[in-house]
Protein backbone atom coordinates (compact mmCIF):
# COMPACT_ATOMS: atom_id res chain seq x y z
CA UNK A 1 0.00 0.00 0.00
CA UNK A 2 2.79 2.34 0.44
CA UNK A 3 4.44 1.40 -2.61
CA UNK A 4 1.46 1.78 -4.12
CA UNK A 5 0.88 5.89 -2.15
CA UNK A 6 4.29 6.58 -3.16
CA UNK A 7 3.70 5.73 -6.78
CA UNK A 8 0.88 8.27 -6.55
CA UNK A 9 2.81 10.94 -4.61
CA UNK A 10 5.21 10.63 -7.61
CA UNK A 11 2.48 11.47 -10.19
CA UNK A 12 2.71 15.19 -9.63
CA UNK A 13 0.03 17.60 -8.71
CA UNK A 14 -2.47 16.10 -11.47
CA UNK A 15 -2.96 13.03 -9.40
CA UNK A 16 -5.26 14.65 -7.21
CA UNK A 17 -8.29 15.27 -9.41
CA UNK A 18 -7.43 12.25 -11.14
CA UNK A 19 -7.90 10.64 -7.88
CA UNK A 20 -11.08 12.96 -7.26
CA UNK A 21 -12.51 11.39 -10.54
CA UNK A 22 -11.63 7.94 -9.74
CA UNK A 23 -13.41 8.22 -6.70
CA UNK A 24 -16.27 9.56 -8.56
CA UNK A 25 -16.58 7.21 -10.87
CA UNK A 26 -16.50 4.26 -8.45
CA UNK A 27 -19.15 5.78 -6.19
CA UNK A 28 -21.45 6.59 -8.70
CA UNK A 29 -20.86 3.50 -10.45
CA UNK A 30 -21.93 1.29 -7.15
CA UNK A 31 -24.79 3.74 -6.72
CA UNK A 32 -26.23 2.92 -10.42
CA UNK A 33 -25.49 -0.53 -9.83
CA UNK A 34 -27.57 -0.84 -6.79
CA UNK A 35 -30.45 1.22 -8.02
CA UNK A 36 -30.40 -1.17 -11.62
CA UNK A 37 -30.02 -4.08 -9.57
CA UNK A 38 -33.30 -3.55 -7.82
CA UNK A 39 -35.14 -2.64 -11.42
CA UNK A 40 -34.24 -5.57 -12.63
CA UNK A 41 -34.93 -7.73 -9.51
CA UNK A 42 -38.36 -6.32 -8.85
CA UNK A 43 -39.66 -4.59 -11.73
CA UNK A 44 -40.79 -7.49 -14.00
CA UNK A 45 -42.64 -9.21 -11.62
CA UNK A 46 -44.37 -5.73 -9.68
CA UNK A 47 -45.85 -4.96 -14.01
CA UNK A 48 -46.91 -8.67 -14.04
CA UNK A 49 -48.96 -8.73 -10.71
CA UNK A 50 -49.56 -4.99 -11.44
CA UNK A 51 -51.67 -5.85 -14.71
CA UNK A 52 -53.14 -8.86 -13.13
CA UNK A 53 -55.14 -6.86 -10.16
CA UNK A 54 -55.74 -3.89 -12.32
CA UNK A 55 -57.94 -6.19 -14.54
CA UNK A 56 -60.28 -7.16 -11.32
CA UNK A 57 -60.25 -3.71 -9.65
CA UNK A 58 -58.04 -0.63 -10.26
CA UNK A 59 -58.30 0.39 -6.45
CA UNK A 60 -56.38 -2.54 -5.53
CA UNK A 61 -53.86 -2.08 -8.30
CA UNK A 62 -53.47 1.64 -6.37
CA UNK A 63 -53.01 -0.02 -3.27
CA UNK A 64 -50.37 -2.67 -4.93
CA UNK A 65 -48.09 0.21 -6.47
CA UNK A 66 -48.16 2.09 -3.30
CA UNK A 67 -46.09 -0.35 -2.15
CA UNK A 68 -43.37 -0.25 -4.84
CA UNK A 69 -43.13 3.90 -5.10
CA UNK A 70 -39.02 2.79 -5.39
CA UNK A 71 -40.07 1.48 -8.97
CA UNK A 72 -40.30 3.94 -11.74
CA UNK A 73 -42.89 1.99 -13.58
CA UNK A 74 -44.83 1.82 -10.59
CA UNK A 75 -44.98 5.36 -10.24
CA UNK A 76 -46.17 5.82 -14.19
CA UNK A 77 -48.63 3.37 -13.69
CA UNK A 78 -50.02 4.66 -10.20
CA UNK A 79 -50.24 7.96 -11.93
CA UNK A 80 -52.51 6.79 -15.32
CA UNK A 81 -54.86 4.79 -13.08
CA UNK A 82 -55.59 7.18 -10.07
CA UNK A 83 -57.06 9.57 -12.75
CA UNK A 84 -61.30 8.57 -12.09
CA UNK A 85 -63.14 7.70 -15.55
CA UNK A 86 -60.19 8.82 -17.56
CA UNK A 87 -61.05 8.36 -21.26
CA UNK A 88 -57.95 6.29 -23.34
CA UNK A 89 -56.61 9.79 -24.69
CA UNK A 90 -56.22 11.04 -21.21
CA UNK A 91 -55.04 7.75 -20.10
CA UNK A 92 -52.06 7.55 -23.12
CA UNK A 93 -51.68 11.63 -21.54
CA UNK A 94 -50.83 10.78 -17.87
CA UNK A 95 -48.77 7.79 -18.89
CA UNK A 96 -46.70 9.89 -21.59
CA UNK A 97 -46.30 12.79 -19.30
CA UNK A 98 -44.89 10.52 -16.09
CA UNK A 99 -42.52 8.50 -18.62
CA UNK A 100 -41.22 11.97 -19.67
CA UNK A 101 -40.52 12.38 -15.91
CA UNK A 102 -39.05 9.46 -14.84
CA UNK A 103 -36.56 9.34 -17.41
CA UNK A 104 -34.09 12.17 -15.90
CA UNK A 105 -33.61 9.77 -12.84
CA UNK A 106 -33.53 6.37 -15.22
CA UNK A 107 -30.26 9.44 -16.96
CA UNK A 108 -28.80 9.98 -13.50
CA UNK A 109 -24.91 10.66 -13.48
CA UNK A 110 -24.67 9.94 -16.71
CA UNK A 111 -23.11 13.16 -17.85
CA UNK A 112 -20.70 12.58 -15.03
CA UNK A 113 -19.16 9.30 -16.83
CA UNK A 114 -19.28 10.95 -20.13
CA UNK A 115 -17.33 14.23 -18.76
CA UNK A 116 -14.80 12.22 -16.71
CA UNK A 117 -14.25 10.04 -19.79
CA UNK A 118 -12.99 13.36 -21.77
CA UNK A 119 -11.27 15.14 -18.50
CA UNK A 120 -8.74 11.82 -17.36
CA UNK A 121 -7.25 11.32 -20.16
CA UNK A 122 -6.61 15.37 -20.11
CA UNK A 123 -5.41 15.54 -17.38
CA UNK A 124 -3.32 12.86 -17.51
CA UNK A 125 -1.80 14.56 -20.56
CA UNK A 126 -1.06 18.06 -18.81
CA UNK A 127 0.87 15.53 -16.01
CA UNK A 128 2.83 14.49 -18.67
CA UNK A 129 3.60 18.14 -19.95
CA UNK A 130 4.46 19.85 -16.23
CA UNK A 131 6.62 16.19 -15.83
CA UNK A 132 8.69 16.76 -19.17
CA UNK A 133 8.84 20.23 -18.44
CA UNK A 134 10.46 19.45 -14.84
CA UNK A 135 12.78 17.59 -16.30
CA UNK A 136 14.05 19.43 -18.81
CA UNK A 137 14.46 22.42 -16.60
CA UNK A 138 17.25 19.99 -14.96
CA UNK A 139 18.80 18.86 -18.15
CA UNK A 140 22.26 20.53 -18.63
CA UNK A 141 24.43 19.27 -21.40
CA UNK A 142 27.33 17.02 -20.33
CA UNK A 143 26.05 16.63 -17.05
CA UNK A 144 24.59 13.23 -17.83
CA UNK A 145 25.16 11.16 -15.06
CA UNK A 146 25.39 14.15 -12.29
CA UNK A 147 23.84 14.54 -9.61
CA UNK A 148 20.98 16.45 -11.94
CA UNK A 149 20.16 13.62 -13.13
CA UNK A 150 17.80 12.08 -10.63
CA UNK A 151 15.49 15.16 -10.93
CA UNK A 152 15.36 14.44 -14.09
CA UNK A 153 14.36 10.68 -13.72
CA UNK A 154 11.85 12.41 -10.93
CA UNK A 155 10.17 14.59 -13.98
CA UNK A 156 10.16 11.93 -16.43
CA UNK A 157 8.29 9.46 -13.85
CA UNK A 158 5.58 12.01 -12.98
CA UNK A 159 4.72 12.16 -16.73
CA UNK A 160 4.22 8.63 -17.22
CA UNK A 161 2.39 8.04 -13.92
CA UNK A 162 -0.40 10.99 -14.61
CA UNK A 163 -0.74 9.25 -17.86
CA UNK A 164 -0.92 5.93 -16.82
CA UNK A 165 -3.61 7.37 -14.08
CA UNK A 166 -5.24 9.25 -16.81
CA UNK A 167 -5.96 6.12 -18.98
CA UNK A 168 -7.24 3.84 -16.25
CA UNK A 169 -9.57 6.63 -14.76
CA UNK A 170 -10.81 7.36 -18.03
CA UNK A 171 -11.50 3.48 -19.14
CA UNK A 172 -12.90 2.56 -15.96
CA UNK A 173 -15.35 5.39 -16.28
CA UNK A 174 -15.93 4.57 -19.91
CA UNK A 175 -16.90 1.15 -18.71
CA UNK A 176 -19.61 2.24 -16.28
CA UNK A 177 -20.67 5.03 -18.76
CA UNK A 178 -21.47 1.98 -21.48
CA UNK A 179 -22.97 -0.28 -19.28
CA UNK A 180 -25.35 2.41 -17.66
CA UNK A 181 -26.21 3.75 -21.16
CA UNK A 182 -26.97 0.12 -22.17
CA UNK A 183 -29.33 -0.42 -19.18
CA UNK A 184 -31.24 3.10 -19.47
CA UNK A 185 -31.73 1.99 -23.00
CA UNK A 186 -33.18 -0.89 -22.32
CA UNK A 187 -35.07 0.32 -19.50
CA UNK A 188 -36.88 3.33 -21.76
CA UNK A 189 -37.86 0.25 -24.37
CA UNK A 190 -39.38 -1.99 -21.37
CA UNK A 191 -41.25 0.95 -19.91
CA UNK A 192 -42.81 1.44 -23.63
CA UNK A 193 -43.87 -1.57 -24.03
CA UNK A 194 -45.19 -1.94 -20.41
CA UNK A 195 -47.85 1.59 -20.99
CA UNK A 196 -48.51 -0.33 -24.17
CA UNK A 197 -49.81 -3.43 -22.38
CA UNK A 198 -51.57 -1.18 -19.52
CA UNK A 199 -52.97 0.81 -22.35
CA UNK A 200 -54.58 -2.09 -24.09
CA UNK A 201 -55.97 -3.17 -20.53
CA UNK A 202 -57.90 0.12 -20.04
CA UNK A 203 -58.82 0.41 -23.97
CA UNK A 204 -60.88 -2.52 -23.21
CA UNK A 205 -62.07 -1.95 -19.98
CA UNK A 206 -63.49 1.32 -21.33
CA UNK A 207 -65.40 -0.18 -24.22
CA UNK A 208 -66.76 -2.72 -21.97
CA UNK A 209 -68.09 -0.22 -19.78
CA UNK A 210 -69.24 1.97 -22.70
CA UNK A 211 -71.04 -1.05 -24.02
CA UNK A 212 -72.78 -1.89 -20.26
CA UNK A 213 -73.95 1.95 -20.26
CA UNK A 214 -75.26 1.73 -23.91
Amino acid sequence: MSRLFDTLVAGGITIIPLMICSFLTITLAIERAIFWSQIRKYQKRTVRTALQIHQESSIQAEEFLQQHLNLAIARIYLEAISIPESTPAEFSLALDAKTQSEIPMLKRFNNIFEIIVGLAPLLGLLGTVTGLITSFSFLTLGDVGGSKSLNVTGGISEALISTAVGLIVAVIALIAASIFRSLYAQQVAYLDECCSQLELQHLRSHRQQVKTHV
